[in-house]
């Protein structure tokens, strides 16, 4: 059984014995995001599935966050307003104004709103929902399997020990200045992606070496899981665990030599920029 809190989690919060957990949640948009925080935290007790709930417009979404959560769907954001405290606002941000729109007559101020849309402002739910209990959060995927890394930030104190523990009890969660959330967004948030991409071309240079497809998978997934909690539990730069690997005249280095011909580190650092300059432009559009 998979422990409250993973090793990686910065917070020491006895969650299950702690007020006022379970949380009745609801969840406005039930896609990938939703639906993985909604296990994880069903799964850690943090949340009460049978009496929480989600909405989303489209039946399959419905079906299938149901089947992997426990949490009932209702038709529309305005019925689980009315049935949760807690709601997170997991739509896409060119939807939010239509969501904010919908929510506004059915608040109250037991509601406290956490948005998980890209690029959207608290300042922006503010003026659409007439209320400060607000918080801006960049999850990730990987909440899924206790190890995501979230940045947050919200209006009031209080709301925000709430959020870390949320967070917290599914990875690590770092308070953050809202104005750094978009860098969150392109780095941590857009980066599993960029990081599958780099499992699989590593599992690709395996397979045209000549290992079996599964085995180079699995060989460069555990790769990356070993050199990410080296840095994690080491402490040291980087650089300087790299170097540990790169000996004279030896295989490392010449491979290195490689990915720095093809720009390996400038495409990454353009991929973050890329993906948090993408965030600013749909949070302004929003």
């Amino acid at each position: 059984m998979m422990s409250l809190f993973p090793s990686a989690v910065r917070g020491v919060w006895p969650v299950a014995l702690d007020p006022p957990f379970p949380l009745t949640v609801g969840f406005l948009g039930a896609g990938q995001m939703a639906t993985a925080l909604a296990a994880a935290w069903a799964r850690t007790g943090l949340i009460d599935p049978a009496r929480s709930r989600a909405a989303d417009p489209y039946p399959d979404a419905r079906a299938k966050f149901e089947a992997a959560t426990g949490v009932p769907t209702l038709s529309t954001n305005a019925e689980v307003a009315r049935a949760c405290d807690v709601l997170v606002l997991a739509v896409k941000p060119q939807i939010v104004p239509a969501v904010l729109a919908e929510l506004r007559p059915v608040l109250t101020p037991r509601h406290f709103v956490i948005s998980i849309a890209a690029g959207v402002t608290l300042d922006t739910l503010a003026a659409g929902l007439g209320t400060e209990r607000l918080a801006r959060v960049m999850p990730n995927t990987p909440c899924l399997v206790g190890a995501s890394a979230s940045g947050y930030t919200a209006r009031a104190a209080a709301d925000a020990d709430l959020v870390g523990k949320l967070f917290g009890a599914v990875g690590v969660a770092h308070a953050l200045p809202e104005h750094l959330l978009d860098a969150v967004t392109g780095l941590s948030g857009s980066g599993p992606a960029f990081v599958y991409l780099f499992i699989e071309a590593l599992a690709d240079g395996g397979v045209k070496c000549g290992l079996p497809r599964a085995t180079a998978q699995a060989l460069a997934a555990q790769t990356v899981l070993g050199a990410a909690q080296m840095v994690l539990q080491t402490g040291q730069h980087p650089g300087a665990l790299k170097d540990a690997v790169a000996s004279p005249g030896g295989t490392t280095i010449v491979g290195l030599h490689a990915l720095e011909r093809a720009a390996f580190r400038a495409a990454a650092i353009d991929a973050v920029e890329a993906a948090t300059k993408r965030a600013q432009e749909l949070g302004k559009k929003s």
